[in-house]
């Protein structure tokens, strides 16, 4: 198994008093050169918690959404292998280095965290079965964790995009994108976390924002859903 070279981009907006313990996990991996932050337009102090932590840190002037934002960075990116990685994930973002051998063994083209079994559930689950139909219709392809933003993959594979991803709409655009130029994803088991959001009206208002941007993704690629097109 030889040495392989990441760069780590997290999209974060008003993630202060999480990012710079995610930051200074992934600091730990000596497969991570560079940690890239793109700030999407934050009100507290994120930038500069992600700067006092090590990280690069680029700042959107209002914020445009998560796919915008890993767009934007990726562009900055320079290492073989791109890491996209959630703000919220402290110390546990040193998990990221379980994605890494199926990449280097050449078992898959992008590789996808999966959480912990017994972790609480937040809200009802129906962005994540509408996630998991989808891809399942459009390309065969049963997926535990369709929503998790922990991914390894190629940078070049981001060009593989058919549309520029909406706001959270990201991972489930990449997946059936990527699934349907014939690249293979595996979900490797990690013990990440995220914080709890529970069932507070900001949750919800999260879980709404990204149930829209999946269903704008969806829309875009609706001609594979209608067929149930998959090879």
């Amino acid at each position: 198994m030889t040495a392989m070279d990441i760069d780590v981009l997290i999209p974060a907006y008003n993630e202060s008093g999480y990012i710079g313990r995610t930051i200074a996990a992934l600091r730990k991996l000596p497969q991570v050169k560079r940690v890239l932050v793109v700030d999407d337009g934050s009100t507290d102090e994120t930038a500069a918690e992600a700067a006092a932590a090590g990280a690069e840190v680029f700042r959107l002037l209002r914020n445009r959404g998560k796919g915008a934002a890993v767009l934007f960075g990726a562009r900055f990116a320079r290492a073989p292998f791109l890491a996209l990685v959630d703000a919220d994930l402290g110390d546990s973002a040193v998990e990221l280095k379980r994605l890494i051998p199926p990449l280097l063994e050449g078992r898959a083209e992008m590789t996808v965290a999966r959480f912990p079994e017994n972790r609480r559930r937040g809200g009802l689950g129906l962005v994540k079965k509408l996630a998991s139909w989808s891809i399942r219709r459009s390309t065969g392809w049963r997926a535990q964790e369709p929503l998790s933003g922990q991914r390894v993959f190629r940078r070049e594979l981001l060009e593989l995009l058919s549309f520029p991803p909406l706001g959270f709409g990201l991972e489930v655009a990449l997946t059936m994108d990527l699934l349907q130029r014939g690249c293979r994803i595996l979900e490797v088991p990690t013990s990440m976390t995220h914080r709890e959001r529970g069932r507070k009206l900001s949750a919800f208002l999260h879980r709404g924002r990204q149930g829209a941007a999946l269903l704008s993704e969806l829309w875009r690629r609706r001609d594979r859903l209608v067929r149930g097109d998959f090879r």
